[in-house]
């Protein structure tokens, strides 16, 4: 028996073909109507169902990036299973380069939705409903705030062993274990069965190539570990992730202008100076951030000037005594773009 044609609301899709599918919202305040945008690709042999998911947080735009590139890569006729693919989960926040909805609620806080509550519960009941129900796994993309910049990470929750055996296939820099916070995607996620991985990587509203080199060839490897797709060989050999079960934020203890001297991906010892906050009128004014455990720098403030309690960096914590990183390691961590992944 051959592969069954895929049905998205009155579509089908029939196997090893595309499909785009622009799922309606509302009407925006000017009259004009806003969608979901969903890309459909079926392969032509059975398979899992993976969802991949971008901007729930509208000014969240790398992974729009990672997406689109992951499609522009996929063969329909070589794949095994249906990818979902949402670009942008939060199109008013996109056009509006917010993280917010119009209304300022956050979507990654609205789950599991409802059907007649405010926009962004109607948006979470439509993605939970339409596409989450479908899926047998997820990927959700994510970048750190705006001024902030995040090492390429995934978080996944320490009770979830098919997504900490797939967050290893992903094979990031570091996996964050982190809980589980309510309201949101994942959270309602792990509560109806489905596993989910999430990716922060980078800035908001900026794009760098190493975060999306990073996420286009984690997601493919995700795929090659579901059975989804083969992989040509790698002509780089990769190291294994770091794994981190505790972080910490630093915060700055005085308004001023701040130097920091640990950005993301650097290791950092016990006592450490990692920072500096300076009077910019009075330069005898200085104080100094020490680390207050042993880790490696997972995210960091790109702002200059800074007010008293603002985050100046994320230490993710890996060890009690000396920390060894070996050369494969440090090597992804200071960025070096790896070859991109091609589909065998």
């Amino acid at each position: 028996m051959g592969t069954p044609n895929f049905t998205f609301e009155d579509h089908e899709v029939k196997p090893g073909t595309r499909l785009a599918v622009d799922v309606p919202i509302s009407r925006d305040t000017a009259g004009s109507m806003v969608h979901l945008p969903v890309r459909v690709i079926h392969g032509a042999h059975p398979g899992p169902v993976l969802l991949i998911s971008a901007a729930i947080h509208g000014d969240e735009i790398s992974g729009i990036e990672v997406v689109r590139r992951l499609m522009a890569k996929m063969q329909p006729k070589k794949l095994r299973g249906t990818l979902l693919a949402v670009p942008i989960v939060n199109p008013f926040g996109f056009v509006a380069w917010s993280r917010y909805l119009p209304d300022r609620r956050d979507l990654n806080r609205s789950f599991p939705g409802r059907e007649d509550g405010s926009l962004a519960s109607r948006i979470a009941y439509l993605f939970r409903t339409l596409l989450m129900e479908r899926a047998d796994f997820a990927i959700d993309l994510h970048s750190a705030a705006i001024h902030r910049y995040n090492l390429p990470q995934i978080r996944v929750s320490p009770d979830c062993g098919k997504a900490s055996e797939l967050a290893r296939a992903f094979s990031p820099p570091i996996i964050m274990h982190s809980p589980l916070r309510d309201g949101s995607m994942r959270g309602v996620a792990m509560e109806n069965g489905l596993e989910m991985l999430l990716y922060e990587a980078g800035e908001a509203l900026r794009f760098d190539d190493f975060s999306t080199r990073v996420g286009v060839n984690g997601i493919l490897r995700v795929m090659a570990a579901m059975d989804m797709l083969d992989l040509k060989k790698s002509k780089r050999e990769i190291a294994a992730p770091l794994e981190s079960t505790r972080s910490i934020w630093l915060r700055s203890p005085r308004g001023g202008i701040a130097s920091i001297r640990t950005p993301s991906g650097r290791k950092v010892a016990l006592g450490q100076v990692v920072a500096t906050v300076r009077n910019p009128t009075h330069p005898e004014e200085e104080s100094v951030i020490k680390s207050p455990i042993e880790g490696l720098v997972i995210g960091h403030s790109r702002m200059g000037a800074v007010n008293r309690g603002d985050a100046l960096l994320h230490i993710a914590q890996l060890g009690e005594s000396g920390i060894y990183l070996d050369p494969l390691t440090e090597e992804r961590l200071s960025g070096a773009l790896l070859d991109e992944h091609e589909i065998d």
